[in-house]
């Protein structure tokens, strides 16, 4: 039997030419379809069936000229259709009167075709469709449809022919266009939204609504074109449709389409969501058990903050529980990236507005959550805009004292002076929404924190747009403040830097100047903590002081009159006293602000601008108010009590700063002396350091203790005085030197390296009780004229020599004594010290220690110095080092550095370094 002979259909170039003729473009133009309609279905069929669908069909289809004629068949065939409804606003035109304004290059007018059954117009409008939302999926056919007007085509299909069929195909391949930007361009142009919303009304195909959302979803690929879709109304239909409980796939489809065009939520889309109820089925939707749609239902939720005027419907639906689970279970150990986390950490932020959705968020655990973002070192990008949510708890008690045993009040003190992270800006309908009628007028400022100010206004904090005044802040709430002398001009003072504090603790009020950047939220916050009763357990603490200060010293430019109101309330509280003196508080303030030595500073110097004379006037004012406290009855009891009955710990800080706060001589003379708090500080110089800048405290805590001892003290340090200043005294020994002696010799030493010196042994013997029993007693050395004197150096031995012939300050002292830099320990200058001691010349120590403290403890000298002479354990030496130390005109950076190679040369062994500081301290060293 012979083969079968291939069908006509198996050969494109005959569907092509059944294409061209049916479109009036070849041979046979003009017939009915009714006499071709069979070749011309066969053709179509196999078109789609077959050679579009085959490897590199659609490339081959349009390389052969196939679009054009596809595009003629559709217009001929649809201007054959029944004629289109009269068009509404926003419609798409009719065929021939908008055929000449197609976006690209399109050919004239096509004729339609003559009347046929409408079954096989739409059959061949099916086909037709298909063939060409087919093609649309390869760019270079998109690329040709545009560029033969095929957009416009698809619009007049889409207005004139309702049947669901032909909607499904024409959206399909409006949507397949839709996939670049110059096309969605062109089919926003040609008023194809409001047709595709028409559809998602009259269609009841679920195939068809998919493709229509679908379409719409694709039309959103801007900010532009997301809000002209919801402008023409395209996102209430599917918010209505989403709450009709869809199938499955019609579901998925509204939920993609709802996600992209809530990006960059506008209000028009919040409104329509929100009106089509669209938000309980978006909550619902958040536990589907198919992950793309339920993170999709989350991101559109989250999208949805960014409107201030969706968020307490939003709240009311379960939306807060819904972002913060989700967020919670990102933030977990098999959590997402933080890209991922970023949307719901601006969700739930926003949430913070409406005072509804923050007691749905702190009922939830949300303020641990925020905690958490705050102490992740990760999630800096996101701290400022942590801190600016949760301003909004800044008058609710119960979660500011949630906040604050979280440990809020150091992450706070953190963020002055952090690097602000980079935020998506808002506008103002990101304001609050508590009260609308309010809402200031739109302005083009934008910014995550000029919304917070929008927000400020809306509650009645702020007085108007743009304007942070201080008289919503809560140092203007009626709340008692410490009594204090108040300066009758300090109202009319500029606050613009700290040098208008003046008077005890009073910080003028502030003007309608009052800065307000990133540090301002964290600043409100510590201010209102700083308002409590006992702000002490929160804010007088280390971290906190130290965030403080760093910003005050550190800020570029005039901090912010709002950080110096809050440490001079602390310091005028007296309920800080005692936090200020356990956490070394006052010896902080004084070394940051009066002598600029911050913890980082400490012991290498970092490069920073010198203490600007703002920064000691406001450490000085500081001070003085916790003075005024310590003075008090109150703190005089406070005191005592810390001193005496207080913990180990609390008895050694009190008795370090008791000098920095104390004026009155009965108070600081009965504790610090009659009540052993000196020695108390003494002895635990030994001890682990219960504070980074501890020793720095301690040595400028004795030296000011010293100065309140003696205040008449010169600074002028008896062995600092140059050498080249001290001419030397006449020497006596060098007569017996030269070749001929004066008067001679009689006696000659030997030391162990066969030097011989000689001497004289009358002179030996008077100087020294020890040559006089060894040279005039019953030894054998008393019956020699060369006596051997072990175990000494050359350099060693010559200022003994010097000193037996009666010489005092000829420079010979100075022989042994090795430069600065170099060890003590070893040298020829502890061997002449040790040959001093041995042979009973006490004249001989005192000058070579004065020597020593000369060359050691001079000009030339460093703190380096200190520790090596106190090595040396002599205690004329020991007062030496200590009244170097603890000099009134030492550096004090200079002076903590000796106190600490002191402390270090001492080691376990620390009672002659206490006795020694004690004698200097107490003026009783001589």
């Amino acid at each position: 039997m012979a083969a079968g002979r291939p069908a006509l259909t198996d050969s494109l170039s005959f569907c092509l030419a059944q294409l061209t003729a049916a479109a009036g473009e070849g041979p046979g133009r003009g017939k009915d379809p009714a006499t071709n309609e069979t070749p011309l279905g066969r053709a179509l069929l196999a078109l789609r069936t077959r050679h579009i669908k085959a490897a590199e069909g659609i490339e081959r289809f349009r390389a052969r000229g196939g679009l054009r004629p596809l595009l003629a068949l559709l217009r001929r065939t649809a201007a054959s259709g029944p004629a289109p409804s009269q068009a509404g606003p926003g419609s798409a035109p009719s065929v021939v009167a908008s055929s000449g304004s197609s976006p690209g290059p399109a050919p004239a007018a096509e004729s339609p075709l003559p009347p046929s059954s409408p079954m096989r117009l739409r059959k061949t409008l099916d086909l037709a469709l298909s063939i060409l939302a087919n093609c649309c999926t390869e760019g270079a056919c998109r690329a040709e449809v545009r560029r033969l007007g095929g957009i416009l085509s698809l619009v007049t299909i889409l207005q004139c022919v309702k049947t669901d069929s032909i909607q499904n195909r024409t959206a399909r391949a409006l949507g397949n266009l839709a996939m670049e930007p110059e096309s969605c361009r062109d089919i926003h142009s040609a008023g194809a939204v409001p047709l595709l919303v028409e559809s998602l009304t009259a269609c009841q195909d679920s195939q068809c609504l998919q493709s229509v959302v679908r379409a719409l979803r694709n039309l959103a690929d801007s900010p532009q074109h997301r809000l002209a879709l919801a402008q023409q109304g395209a996102v209430r239909p599917l918010a209505e449709l989403l709450a009709a409980a869809p199938d499955p796939a019609l579901t998925s489809a509204l939920v993609r389409a709802l996600l992209e065009l809530s990006r960059g939520c506008s209000r028009a889309c919040a409104e329509q969501l929100s009106l089509g109820g669209g938000l309980g089925p978006l909550v619902s939707l958040a536990s589907h058990p198919k992950r793309a749609i339920r993170e999709a239902a989350i991101l559109i939720l989250a999208n949805l903050c960014a409107q201030g005027l969706v968020r307490p419907a939003l709240g009311n639906a379960g939306g807060v529980e819904v972002l913060l689970g989700e967020l919670r279970r990102r933030r977990g150990p098999s959590g997402s990236s933080p890209a991922s986390q970023q949307p719901l950490v601006r969700a739930v932020c926003l949430l913070c507005r409406e005072a509804i959705n923050r007691a749905r968020l702190r009922d939830a655990g949300g303020l641990e959550l925020l905690m958490g973002l705050l102490r992740d070192p990760g999630a800096s990008a996101w701290h400022p805009r942590v801190v600016a949510a949760l301003v909004g708890f800044l008058y609710d008690t119960g979660a500011l004292g949630r906040l604050q045993a979280l440990g809020l009040v150091p992450l706070l003190a953190g963020q002055l002076c952090g690097e602000a992270g980079e935020e998506e800006e808002e506008g103002v309908e990101a304001a609050s929404w508590d009260f609308p009628e309010e809402r200031t007028p739109e302005q083009a400022e934008a910014g995550s924190f000029r919304s917070l100010r929008l927000w400020l206004i809306s509650e009645g904090y702020a007085a108007g747009p743009g304007d942070v005044s201080p008289d919503w802040s809560p140092e203007h709430c009626p709340l008692p403040e410490p009594a204090e002398p108040v300066s009758p001009t300090s109202g009319q003072t500029s606050m613009r830097t700290p040098r208008t504090l003046r008077k005890l603790g009073r910080i003028p009020a502030a003007t309608a100047e009052e800065p307000w950047g990133q540090e301002g939220p964290a600043l409100l916050l510590l201010s209102r903590f700083s308002q409590a009763p006992d702000p002490s357990g929160a804010l007088v603490t280390g971290p906190a002081l130290c965030g403080l200060l760093a910003y005050v010293t550190g800020s570029p430019g005039p901090p912010s009159p709002r950080a110096l109101r809050i440490l001079a309330r602390l310091t005028c509280n007296p309920s800080c006293l005692e936090a200020f003196v356990r956490s070394y508080g006052a010896a902080l303030l004084r070394a940051w602000l009066i002598l600029g030595v911050s913890p980082e500073d400490w012991p290498v110097p970092r490069a920073r601008p010198a203490c600007r004379s703002q920064h000691r006037e406001l450490g000085e004012m500081l001070l003085q108010n916790l003075t005024v406290q310590a003075e008090s009855p109150f703190g005089v009891g406070a005191l005592t009590h810390l001193l005496l009955s207080g913990s180990p710990e609390d008895r050694v800080a009190c008795a370090l700063t008791l000098p920095f706060i104390c004026r009155k001589p009965t108070l600081w003379r009965r504790l610090l002396l009659d009540q052993g708090g000196l020695r108390l500080l003494l002895t635990a110089l030994s001890r682990p350091a219960p504070h980074p800048l501890f020793l720095f405290f301690a040595a400028d805590s004795l030296s000011c203790l010293q100065s309140l001892v003696s205040p008449t003290v010169s600074p002028a340090f008896p062995l600092a005085i140059p050498l080249d200043l001290d001419p030397p005294s006449p020497c006596l020994y060098e007569p017996l030197l030269g070749p001929a002696p004066v008067p001679a010799p009689d006696l000659h030493f030997l030391l162990d390296s066969g030097l011989q010196l000689p001497a004289q042994r009358a002179a030996s013997i008077a100087a020294s009780s020890f040559f006089r029993a060894l040279l005039s007693g019953s030894f054998a050395e008393a019956q020699m004229d060369l006596v051997p004197l072990r175990g000494l150096s050359p350099s060693a031995a010559w200022p003994v020599l010097h000193h037996l012939h009666g010489c005092r300050g000829c420079g010979a002292a100075l022989g042994p004594i090795p430069p600065p830099g170099q060890p003590l320990l070893g040298s020829e200058a502890e061997e002449a010290l040790e040959a001093a001691g041995r042979f009973l010349l006490p004249g001989l120590e005192e000058e070579l220690e004065e020597a020593v403290g000369r060359i050691h403890l001079g000009p030339r000298g460093g703190p380096e110095s200190v520790g090596e002479v106190f090595r040396l354990g002599r205690p004329r030496l020991a007062v030496h080092c200590a009244r170097w130390t603890l000099g009134p005109g030492q550096c004090p950076r200079k002076r903590a550095l000796a106190l600490m190679g002191l402390v270090e040369a001492a080691g376990e062994e620390a009672g002659k370094l206490v006795e020694a500081l004690l004698a200097v301290v107490m003026g009783t060293e001589s």
